[in-house]
């Protein structure tokens, strides 16, 4: 298992960082979060877990320790795969996750694109005695305000991981105002904004800009 990549950035898209290891680039999905953390040409190190299939080999990145932990269990959980806990961790930090469990949350696990009613109601029995309390150092009362501030806006996420990908501040604020209408669009329909789809969205209008 590879447990961890460090290195300098070499590149960066919106769900790939690019870190070169002993003179080798190794491609690592990381949640938009993550990528907005990262500079390209800047050291830097993420803890993985690589995902093993017939035919791919999947190297997942997380700020931490904690968060590849989480990642790995949320996958214990009947019909969640790699890019679903992935898509979990991009919406709550493990900690907001931890409580949602805890605390029977339905709307908070529903926030993610893909997780339904039903799909929440399911996760909730299975990873009630997997995910345990939360771990922040003000204890439970401070994960629950965490958890009811809810994780970044997505104008934030999408700024912040704009500029992570080597783009000025405002570019970053321009691209977030051509795709607001489809983010609204978006939480009037599912109660959330996808910041990965939205991201790549900003992307086209930037590229057309230029």
């Amino acid at each position: 298992m590879i447990a961890f990549v460090s290195g300098p950035v070499a590149a960066l898209a919106p769900t790939t960082a690019v870190i070169e290891v002993g003179g080798v680039g190794m491609a690592v999905q990381c949640t938009p979060d993550t990528i907005a953390g990262l500079r390209v040409g800047e050291p830097a190190r993420l803890a993985t877990s690589l995902v093993v299939r017939e035919d791919s080999l999947t190297l997942y990145g997380f700020a931490d320790d904690d968060e590849r932990q989480v990642f790995e269990l949320l996958q214990t959980a009947s019909g969640v795969g790699p890019r679903l806990a992935q898509a979990m961790l991009g919406v709550h930090r493990p900690d907001a996750l931890r409580l949602a469990v805890s605390t029977g949350d339905e709307k908070a696990l529903t926030a993610v694109p893909g997780i339904g009613k039903k799909g929440a109601q399911k996760l909730l029995l299975e990873l009630k005695d997997k995910l345990g309390a939360p771990l922040g150092t003000s204890g439970l009362v401070g994960a629950q305000r965490a958890a009811a501030a809810g994780p970044a806006p997505w104008s934030e996420q999408l700024a912040a991981a704009l500029v992570g990908l080597g783009y000025a501040a405002r570019e970053a604020e321009d691209a977030v105002a051509a795709v607001a209408g489809q983010a609204e669009e978006a939480i009037a329909a599912t109660g959330s904004a996808p910041v990965p789809q939205l991201l790549r969205a900003a992307l086209q209008t930037l590229n057309r800009a230029r």
